[in-house]
């Protein structure tokens, strides 16, 4: 293992899963054209708005007759909308094989109480059987799990005749991964991922069978005044015009059209995932070289490009309790942190211990390219002795 401190350093340290780095080149000066001081609603905010919301749907190749809005509460907002407006019509497939999967779970069988909820769940570094997902049933689930490292490979699971709605959670994936438009009905995603935005807002994406099953259902709980998308049984449809439920950050919204246009720059959906690709690449050749880490993630095929999770396999690191793993772990990113090398890369809380490395689009490869030599660095200083 390498012990002396590495001769070169990340420009950009910051390697957080959530909020993300920002673009390559941000600046507080880009967002001086923010509409401040006024109504969202007024002229010129509701046109900031109608705009973030088209050069989304442009960039990610939404289909025309699919709806996008901007929404409170960031994706968590999005997916909680989704769920206390829809579910309950049909049973539900609810898929777990990490923790924000698992909180949909809690929510929809501990707090809507839906009784033909079925969970199909799968451990870390693994995905459940998507083959098992009935077409006649709801479902729910992440694209990219990013307490994991794992995201699903395709739409292929996904029956073309299918009866239920796909409501899924592609915070970690849009703007970087494929996803097939014509298998998805909801679509959550928030500005602080791929992008690289601030939090609070979410997005929501609705094909025409999602605006008719919230047209025609009307579930049988109270739905909070920020989760409404229905008056009268009708669609709110001005939420997809850039009217939002409540007043957003006209600040946040400036980034985020700052965050699109540089996007669009680099080749749209395109290059911003060949930029993703690119950083996972660098740290899928590190992993090949370097014998005390591995991916989380247990098929390749399946192994996130935004998300990079790993897990340390050094035999005397396994020897050890999950308690003292988790301490090697946060000692690593630690050590990190003080160099100013790379900022937040402890795994996720409720994860099994590792590291957890932001590759999206806003990092520069060379900037990775310059941190696993440092990963090897401080992994040598906290490293737990061989056993004798």
């Amino acid at each position: 293992m390498t012990k002396a401190q590495p001769a070169a350093r990340p420009v950009n340290p910051c390697f957080s899963s959530g909020p993300c780095a920002k673009r390559p080149g941000w600046s507080l000066q880009n967002l001086e054209d923010a509409f401040l001081g006024r109504s969202h609603r007024a002229k010129g905010g509701k046109a900031k708005l109608t705009d973030a919301i088209d050069r989304t749907k442009a960039i990610l190749g939404v289909p025309e007759d699919y709806l996008v809005g901007i929404v409170p509460a960031s994706d968590t907002g999005a997916v909680e909308m989704a769920m206390w407006t829809m579910l309950g019509a049909r049973p539900v497939d609810l898929l777990a094989f990490e923790s924000f999967g698992a909180g949909w779970v809690s929510d929809a069988v501990k707090q809507l109480k839906l009784a033909d909820a079925r969970v199909l769940e799968a451990p870390y570094g693994q995905l459940p059987d998507l083959g098992a997902v009935r077409k006649d049933a709801d479902v729910v689930f992440t694209w990219n799990g990013t307490t994991s490292g794992v995201r699903v490979p395709n739409g292929d699971w996904i029956a073309d005749d299918r009866e239920g709605l796909t409501i899924c959670d592609a915070t970690s994936a849009a703007f970087a991964q494929d996803l097939p438009w014509a298998k998805l009905d909801v679509t959550t995603f928030s500005w602080q991922k791929v992008m690289g935005g601030e939090a609070q807002h979410g997005m929501i994406i609705l094909s025409p069978r999602a605006v008719a099953r919230l047209e025609s259902y009307t579930p049988n709980w109270p739905v909070p005044k920020i989760f409404r998308m229905t008056k009268g049984g009708k669609l709110i449809d001005g939420i997809f015009k850039g009217e939002t439920i409540n007043t957003p950050s006209m600040l946040a919204v400036e980034d985020y059209l700052d965050a699109l246009g540089w996007g669009e720059s680099i080749g749209g959906l395109k290059g911003l995932r060949a930029r993703a690709d690119a950083n996972l690449a660098v740290l899928a050749r590190w992993v090949d070289e370097t014998p005390w880490v591995d991916f989380l993630a247990e098929d390749p095929d399946t192994r996130s490009n935004t998300s990079v999770c790993l897990k340390i396999v050094d035999p005397a690191f396994l020897a050890l309790d999950d308690k003292a793993q988790k301490a090697v772990c946060k000692a690593l990113a630690d050590a990190l942190e003080a160099e100013g090398v790379a900022y937040d890369i402890n795994g996720y809380r409720d994860a099994p211990a590792g590291l957890r490395i932001w590759a999206g689009a806003t990092v520069e490869t060379r900037d990775l390219e310059a941190l696993t030599p440092w990963l090897d660095w401080a992994y040598a200083q906290v490293a737990p002795a061989k056993a004798a």
